[in-house]
């Protein structure tokens, strides 16, 4: 198990074994929030930049006006396609 925290938030980090193989638990104490997630969505995360970040935090808790998701959703690209 692996703890990262600063001045703004904890989170604690985990492989885990499923029947569906090996996922890195990523949770977050205070909130309760968690995900597993596979190898193919780890390296998916890596096409990222720190924009696309950047985006996800601007509205943590989804779109404020609470229209669908769909017209505030980052736009995950991978670097591959950009050129």
């Amino acid at each position: 198990m692996i703890r990262l925290a600063n001045e703004f938030t904890e989170v604690v980090v985990e492989r885990v074994q499923t029947r569906n193989g090996a996922r890195l638990r990523i949770s977050v104490p205070s909130s309760g929030h968690q995900i597993l997630l596979c190898p193919l969505e780890l390296e998916a995360l890596t096409w990222q930049d720190h924009e696309m970040f950047s985006r996800l935090l601007r509205t943590p808790n989804g779109p404020e006006d609470g229209s669908p998701a769909d017209s505030a959703s980052p736009d995950f690209t991978s670097r591959a396609d950009e050129g």
